[in-house]
């Protein structure tokens, strides 16, 4: 070999000291190929996952904290939608509304737990009415007149209902009844029905459930024939009357 290629080759071998010095001086060296460590990441056994679960409270913090949330949020509130916020189950969050309708239902409370459909709400106590509008105004309460009853009446037995429906029901134009339903928040849309158009459908509140006093609009009886020929009836007399007829 001559004196240029032995040079050439210790140039070559200088230079690779020098990178793997380099390499290590900066912290890390580099590994043969056959050394470079699998990328894949492995999977944590199910059992190893940590829970994310928050600390789950005792049985009188956690009626307490739900007695907070109904307090402070005022509406009505899911039940699924509490048990999220005290990080229980609907299980346990259905038991602790247990004790705590108990809790209210002593003299001492002045509140009430109230069920709509599958929601809760706090309330005063009816028969603690009066000492209330001494210092707040009475609230001015809906006046319903016998045309917004029928009305009221088929929505709540037949929902969701169109305007046609009702209309078809009572023998006349409803357009009025069903919009001051809407104003006295009584009534709602609840959607659309998939058919040609599309028209919208009608139900009850959780307004109308506070109103009559019912949790569901289950609790209402059961509707017969007999009862909507009447409404069909007093629809005609209340259009004769208006028309003099």
């Amino acid at each position: 070999m001559g004196d240029v290629e032995i040079r050439l080759q210790n140039i070559k071998n200088d230079d690779s000291s020098s990178d793997t010095a380099l390499n290590h001086s900066q912290g890390f060296a580099v590994p043969d190929e056959d050394e470079v460590p699998s990328q894949d990441i492995a999977e944590p056994d199910e059992d190893e996952v940590p829970s994310q679960d928050i600390a789950v409270p005792d049985e009188d913090t956690l009626v307490a904290a739900m007695e907070a949330i109904l307090f402070a949020m005022g509406d009505a509130v899911p039940v699924d939608s509490i048990a999220q916020a005290l990080g229980v189950s609907r299980e346990r969050a259905l038991e602790a509304a247990d004790v705590l309708s108990e809790r209210c239902r002593q003299a001492g409370s002045g509140v009430a737990l109230n069920w709509y459909e599958d929601s809760l709400q706090l309330s005063t106590k009816p028969e603690l009415y009066e000492y209330l509008i001494r210092i707040a105004s009475e609230p001015k309460k809906p006046r319903l007149t016998p045309t917004l009853l029928e009305t009221l009446s088929i929505i709540a037995f037949r929902q969701p209902v169109t305007r046609m429906e009702v209309e078809n029901i009572r023998g006349v134009n409803s357009d009025f009844a069903i919009n001051r339903l809407i104003s006295f928040d009584l009534v709602e849309e609840v959607g659309r029905k998939e058919v040609p158009g599309r028209p919208l459908l009608f139900g009850t509140t959780q307004q109308f459930l506070r109103s009559f006093g019912i949790r569901s609009v289950e609790e209402l009886p059961e509707p017969d024939s007999s009862r909507m020929e009447l409404f069909r009836e007093e629809a005609e007399e209340e259009v004769s009357t208006k028309l003099n007829i």
